[in-house]
């Protein structure tokens, strides 16, 4: 069971340690009045420090680094008891941990201390390499969470910053164009001519389309016995044979004299229909 950490004064000192025990004890003591319980916790110890996990989830609660450990002893009052002080790789602040183990607490102290040797011997053979290489990985770990952290809240700005831009661009037509505006009505109700757009093109205000405009077709119509009809401007004198246009020209000539077509002169034969 894992009572807890608190912070000490001094690296190491038995009298250190027991204060720090009476306190927890003290504090587990109050949890239990009010119902909670002591926390289990599985420990991994290794030349490279003691991991306190959850037995369940097998997650990291606290990692101690052999090398910030300075001071590791059980309890000859209470054998139950074993706790051990490392340095707080943040706050730089001496911890004292305090351990609560039926059968095996004066093991695990002797775990600890064997861990201590090996790492001592493991540092004679490599000539302090390892230990500096162990220094390194941590602060390269300790960089990486923080880079972890920065990355997650930037992800969640940028979360933010886009749900704020759809919501603006929901609300607001975008840039440039134009809402169209129904046409303008006389005091009669009636959409006004425009020449620019074509009458069919705009329905009433009844839903029904205009009639069509009548398109100009250049073709010549002809009318119901097929001859082309009289037209006085496309009518010149080429366009009649020459015994027409001789009769033409005398009539032309009688009217200067002031004749009229009652006079036998301009008794003309039937003209041609183009006429």
């Amino acid at each position: 069971q894992f009572l807890g950490s608190t912070e000490v004064e001094q690296p190491k000192g038995t009298e250190v340690v027991r204060d720090a025990v009476r306190k927890l004890k003290f504090a587990r003591h109050i949890k239990k009045s009010e119902g909670q319980k002591t926390p289990k916790v599985e420990l991994q110890i290794s030349i490279y420090g003691v991991k306190i996990l959850d037995p369940k989830t097998k997650e990291v609660q606290h990692n101690c680094q052999l090398h910030r450990i300075s001071f590791c002893a059980d309890d000859k009052t209470d054998k139950r008891i074993f706790t051990f002080i490392c340095k707080d790789s943040e706050s730089n602040k001496h911890l004292c941990y305090v351990f609560d183990s039926e059968k095996c607490a004066e093991e695990i102290t002797l775990t600890i201390g064997q861990a201590f040797d090996l790492a001592y011997r493991k540092f004679l053979e490599s000539g302090g390499k390892d230990v500096e290489t162990r220094k390194q990985i941590a602060g390269l770990q300790k960089r990486i969470q923080e880079l972890e952290t920065e990355n997650a809240e930037l992800k969640n700005k940028v979360q933010d910053l886009e749900n704020q831009l759809r919501i603006t661009q929901v609300h607001t037509p975008p840039a440039g164009s134009v809402t169209p505006k129904s046409p303008s009505t006389d005091i009669f109700d009636m959409v006004p001519f425009s020449p620019i757009s074509p009458q069919s093109s705009t329905p009433t205000r009844n839903g029904t389309q205009p009639p069509p405009v009548p398109s100009r077709s250049t073709e010549i119509k002809r009318d119901l016995f097929g001859a082309e009809p009289f037209d006085p401007f496309s009518c010149g004198a080429g366009d009649f044979p020459p015994d027409i246009q001789s009769k033409l020209d005398e009539m032309q000539e009688g009217f200067k004299m002031g004749l009229t077509l009652e006079g036998t002169v301009f008794c003309l034969d039937p003209l041609d229909s183009r006429c």
